[in-house]
């Protein structure tokens, strides 16, 4: 949440700020009403709702609020500095892109500017763009363009750069502001399953790799990204725990640090060389039954592709995945498995385990 608050001088500004910083302790202990109380007072005070803004927003979310989270949304586009969209100094993520310009009978470019698990998870929009333009043609890290160019209706895949050459559009947008253009609430969003799709040669390539003895197989993935302070991966000393499960042949998706540091003694079946090529990815997983792994791209792979998975939550899950629910409405193949406090990681693990004796082999399963 934006401090610009000026509390100035007096009871008024003091209580203010004091709302504003319970709000934020309410938000993270996920006492999401609270949180919206405490907003609603200060903003009665004089509280900027721009200020109030950020907070409120993942708390409409979490709710299932979607029109509420767009209101805010509103707020923030009706005051917005025209020559802020897009600006070149700022990181891509934190770029604002979309104007509030409308998108049919328009040619559209959809910016990818966020990390590859929310581009693969927003990437069922494109469809939809494309159904109301003139034209759409997409921007997106080097990792998935290849993923992306086979959706209905996307004319081209360009790489990120401020300095690529892009076709004329009328209008941008950033994928991650689609589901606000498209005023998205939990009754509309686009949940049809699965919008990716493996090549038949990469699934073969990776079917090969496996040297299973015909039972159950079950990917995993067990650690996030570190720029959120690494809440979301799950602790080495747990990992041997969900290993351990009796009738599995594990198959790693790891990759990056986590599976470096993790060293060569663990019980995988797939063999020879990794790739870090998602293509590769997204074939391996047509040959699983399930898929466990952390709020990483991984899940997100998973439950695009409509293979089962189990995304495991730290307590503070983000926003996407709502509040108390073991489903996603965006993913209909995805079991949530969620912290009952903050760093529990062991009851997650202990719940995961009990499960898994209870998978069945998928009828669908390549390389069975």
């Amino acid at each position: 949440m934006d401090a610009r608050w000026k509390t100035g001088a007096g009871k008024a500004g003091a209580d203010v700020a004091a709302l504003l910083g319970q709000a934020v302790e309410r938000l993270r202990r996920r006492r999401v009403r609270e949180c919206l109380e405490r907003l609603d007072r200060a903003e009665a005070l004089g509280a900027d709702p721009l200020d109030t803004g950020g907070a409120r927003w993942q708390a409409c979310m979490l709710l299932g609020d979607f029109a509420g989270a767009w209101a805010v949304s509103d707020t923030v586009l009706a005051r917005a500095d025209p020559a802020g969209f897009n600006r070149r100094n700022l990181p891509f993520h934190r770029r604002a892109v979309w104007t509030g310009a409308p998108l049919a009978g328009r040619r559209v470019l959809v910016r990818c500017y966020h990390g590859l698990g929310d581009i693969i998870h927003f990437a069922r929009y494109l469809p939809l763009v494309a159904g109301i333009a003139r034209g759409l043609v997409v921007q997106a890290p080097d990792a998935v363009c290849a993923l992306l160019a086979p959706l209905p209706g996307v004319e081209g895949v360009f790489p990120l750069g401020d300095e690529v050459a892009l076709p004329p559009f009328d209008v941008d947008v950033e994928l991650m502001e689609l589901p606000h253009a498209f005023r998205t609430t939990l009754a509309t969003l686009p949940a049809k399953v699965p919008y990716l799709t493996a090549e038949p040669e990469r699934v073969a390539t990776q079917v090969a790799r496996l040297e299973g003895n015909g039972r159950l197989r079950v990917g995993i993935a067990w650690a996030a990204g570190t720029w959120d302070g690494g809440h979301r991966s799950l602790p080495p000393d747990l990992l041997g725990m969900v290993l351990a499960a009796p009738g599995v042949d594990w198959v790693c998706l790891q990759r990056g640090p986590a599976l470096a540091g993790a060293g060569g003694n663990l019980p995988f079946c797939d063999c020879g060389p990794r790739t870090d090529d998602v293509r590769d990815a997204a074939a391996m997983m047509r040959a699983l039954d399930l898929v466990v792994s952390v709020d990483t791209m991984v899940a997100h792979l998973a439950g695009a592709l409509a293979v089962p998975v189990w995304t495991l939550l730290p307590f503070e899950a983000d926003w996407r995945w709502l509040l108390g629910r073991d489903d996603s409405p965006w993913y209909p193949s995805m079991r949530l498995f969620r912290q009952p406090a903050a760093g529990d990681w062991a009851s997650v693990v202990a719940t995961v385990a009990a499960a898994l004796p209870n998978v069945t082999r998928r009828a669908d399963r390549a390389g069975r």
